[in-house]
């Protein structure tokens, strides 16, 4: 027992120390001129712009679902204005970044790490070597840069939506007064509470980009492997996205 533990153990710490390698490589290699401007560029379209729409429905549909069982269960307690106050925090605190991570490390982290790795089995990124082009520089960087920049800017679109699918519920579905709705939304929202889900959205479009890339640029084995490096590079974001969350709301919600 003490030796399973104990390959686990070690197993677990290499991969930790090849992930923190590989971030020390992409921060000091990728970070300095020459930027590819033209590459972050087209990253941003692929990781924001075209994530909007099932980032966009996931809020939507969670902001109304969560109207509802508020509604539900504040009724008991003749608590109903309420409903507007709580989905609008639980949208842009925690509902909102931790969601559309979950659903970019799903769409995005596998993308990337589906083409890198393709890139390494096929040979195309020992060409890029072979041509003087960094592909830190050229292949991580600018998926990096580009997560990070719109991973903030997508979880504040769903932060909007998200309220707006409780407003309709609550307005269509349940019945509450639309104005009351609106009012207790902007009484009750502070700054520091959008600021955090934002913080929290920059952070989770870093682990999303480095665990893609990393899980793509260290792929072996042909198709099968390309196949797994896929499979960890979601599972890795998607936890690392969820103890990142509860880091992170500790610290900035700490007294």
């Amino acid at each position: 027992m003490f030796a399973h533990i104990g390959r686990a153990t070690l197993a677990l710490l290499g991969e930790v120390g090849r992930v923190t390698l590989f971030l020390k490589d992409a921060l000091l290699q990728g970070l300095t001129p020459k930027i590819f401007v033209r590459q972050i560029l087209e990253q941003m379209m692929r990781i924001g712009y075209f994530s909007l729409p099932v980032v966009g429905l996931t809020a939507f549909f969670t902001g109304g679902a969560l109207a509802l069982q508020i509604y539900l269960g504040s009724s008991r307690f003749n608590a109903e204005s309420l409903v507007a106050s709580i989905v609008a925090l639980g949208i842009t605190r925690e509902l909102g970044p931790v969601l559309a991570g979950l659903m970019v490390a799903g769409r995005v982290g596998a993308s990337i790490a589906a083409e890198l790795g393709t890139m390494r089995v096929t040979e195309q990124i020992d060409a890029l070597v072979t041509l003087a082009t960094n592909p830190f520089k050229y292949l991580v960087a600018p998926r990096i840069i580009a997560a990070v920049v719109t991973l903030p800017i997508l979880v504040g679109i769903a932060d909007v939506i998200g309220i707006m699918g409780g407003y309709i519920v609550g307005t269509r579905s349940i019945g509450l007064n639309g104005y009351a709705y609106i009012r207790n939304t902007a009484d009750f929202l502070q700054f520091n509470d959008v600021s955090s889900g934002l913080i929290k959205a920059a952070v989770f479009g870093f682990i999303i980009a480095v665990m893609g890339c990393y899980h793509g640029f260290n792929s072996k084995g042909g198709a099968q492997g390309v196949g797994r490096a896929t499979t960890n590079a979601v599972v890795s974001s998607a936890i690392l996205i969820l103890a990142a969350n509860f880091a992170l709301t500790s610290l900035l919600f700490a007294d």
